[in-house]
């Protein structure tokens, strides 16, 4: 897998594109990834091209407001009682290289926590 952390500024597409370059014929079992509205435009085409697995994009009704567990595979998973989130390691960084490897951390804690229960 691969992580990217851009500034605020860069838009959720472009963030994508440049994740999805690092994977470099990882996840080669990958077939569909489920991403929201935001991602709609060239980058689905530009992932039909370049990778076996297609980007699925769920929307939400017009209805809803705020956000809400969407109806395939959720984008947002509410946490369990006593479990960790990559949300709870939060910090606010200057520097992206700082920012990936909190990630590292989190997700080491969170599959620590998840293989000793």
């Amino acid at each position: 897998m691969a992580i990217v952390v851009t500034s605020a500024s860069v838009q959720d597409r472009d963030g994508a594109k440049l994740l999805l370059q690092c994977l470099e014929g990882s996840c080669k079992k990958l077939r569909r990834i489920w991403v929201d509205g935001g991602y709609r435009g060239t980058l689905l085409g530009w992932v039909s091209e370049q990778f076996r697995f297609v980007l699925q994009v769920i929307m939400r009704s017009d209805e809803q407001k705020g956000v809400h567990v969407l109806p395939v595979g959720g984008l947002w998973k509410e946490p369990s009682h006593g479990s960790s989130t990559i949300d709870d390691f939060a910090r606010i960084t200057k520097c992206s290289e700082t920012s990936e490897a909190m990630i590292h951390v989190a997700m080491i804690h969170i599959m620590l926590r998840r293989w000793a229960s």
